[in-house]
């Protein structure tokens, strides 16, 4: 596979596979809403090609980095930002003398709960051990959360791990590795970092049992497609204040903007493209 030949230095994300990633259209409304002329494209770069391909790259202005890139990444640039190095991810770069990584993600969840008026304190629950659990835990060690990580048994060591790291990063974090059935009393806030209820394999299921979930006050859920995932909706049901993935998305997008260009989005805006984007993934994915 060869990298498509980039003539301007505009931006473009890059990851494999980028199968109907929103990240094209969000970006390019944000161009528009900015009244910057640029353009953005999707670059697929399998992993065994990152090290070949990663010199076009730095012909961009900038670029976006998901699966599986984030960390992969690292030793390609020669900065990073704060949150970018503790969570050893980046999903947004910046090119020119220097090439500085940063993590927006992180941006994207804290300003999606602030939205919604649900604090990151108390009681966590996390749900998964992967990239997105990583981030979600090291959030709330910062917070001064008293975390727990809950994951299926095949990925106990993973998480136990995780719970490693972010005890030696942040020494003092309340941190512990639990298997759903020792999960006990109430929980302040759930932090789904699973693909369970994701359209089209996992539509439909729930990341943890009925009887846990009824005890979590608060729900976020990273995944965003549907809108409206079988945990939103049950959240809602127990009284629960729910936050879907879709608002993530787009203010993580939001974030980059304003590193690479300095722009400031009104709220108005951002609402409006949050809903115009949940309609274009529904017709991407009704095809």
């Amino acid at each position: 596979m060869e990298l498509v030949s980039i003539k301007n230095r505009n931006f473009a994300l890059i990851g494999y596979p980028l199968t109907h990633s929103m990240s094209p259209f969000i970006h390019k409304r944000l161009f528009t809403l900015s009244g910057i002329d640029e353009s953005y494209r999707n670059i697929e770069i399998p992993p065994e090609q990152l090290d070949t391909q990663f010199h076009s790259l730095t012909m961009l202005r900038g670029f976006n980095v998901t699966i599986p890139h984030k960390t992969a990444i690292i030793p390609f640039l020669t900065e990073l930002e704060s949150k970018a190095a503790l969570f050893e991810s980046v999903n947004t770069v910046v090119c020119g003398d220097t090439l500085k990584g940063y993590n927006t993600d992180t941006e994207g969840f804290l300003r999606s709960l602030s939205h919604c008026s649900v604090p990151l304190s108390g009681r966590v629950l996390i749900a998964g051990a992967g990239g997105t659990a990583r981030m979600f835990a090291f959030e709330a060690a910062l917070h001064g959360c008293d975390t727990t990580i809950c994951c299926r048994d095949q990925s106990i060591e993973k998480a136990k791990k995780l719970k490693t790291d972010v005890q030696s990063k942040l020494g003092g974090a309340s941190i512990s590795v639990l298997p759903e059935s020792d999960i006990e009393g109430t929980y302040d806030l759930l932090l789904n970092s699973t693909p369970l209820g994701m359209y089209p394999n996992y539509i439909g299921r729930l990341p943890l049992k009925e009887t846990i979930l009824s005890r979590c006050a608060a729900v976020f859920d990273a995944v965003y497609n549907p809108e409206d995932t079988a945990l939103l909706q049950l959240a809602r049901a127990n009284g629960a204040r729910a936050v879907g993935g879709m608002r993530m998305l787009v203010l993580q997008a939001v974030a980059a903007h304003e590193i690479w260009n300095q722009t400031v989005f009104s709220q108005d805006d951002i609402e409006t493209l949050i809903v115009d984007t949940n309609v274009e993934l529904q017709r991407v994915f009704s095809k």
